[in-house]
């Protein structure tokens, strides 16, 4: 799956990019028609520990989901946001099933 990954007032290492890939392509073995997703990576000028945040969008026949998740670090928020999109997959898939 092509993963297109923007990083906005930064710039994301090649480490990060590929961790963020690898994640992404496991959603494909919960649903194999993902056309393709969009991830965009923001570190928000705040006093706060957790400015970083992660938003990714998955395009799927007929839908898409958006999750956006603020952690310490990217790739806790990759992780997070990945198991948030792994649950609605497989959701979608089981009503897809109950109407076929």
């Amino acid at each position: 799956m092509k993963v297109n990954t923007q990083s906005v007032n930064f710039t994301a290492d090649r480490k990060l990019i590929d961790f963020i890939q690898k994640r992404m392509n496991k959603l494909d073995l919960f649903y194999d028609k993902i056309i393709q997703s969009d991830v965009y990576l923001k570190v928000e000028n705040t006093s706060d520990k957790a400015n970083k945040v992660f938003e990714a969008k998955v395009s799927v026949p007929g839908d898409s989901f958006v999750v956006k998740k603020q952690c310490k670090t990217f790739e806790e928020g990759a992780d997070n946001a990945i198991a948030s999109l792994e649950r609605q997959i497989k959701k979608r898939k089981e009503k897809l099933r109950a109407r076929a």
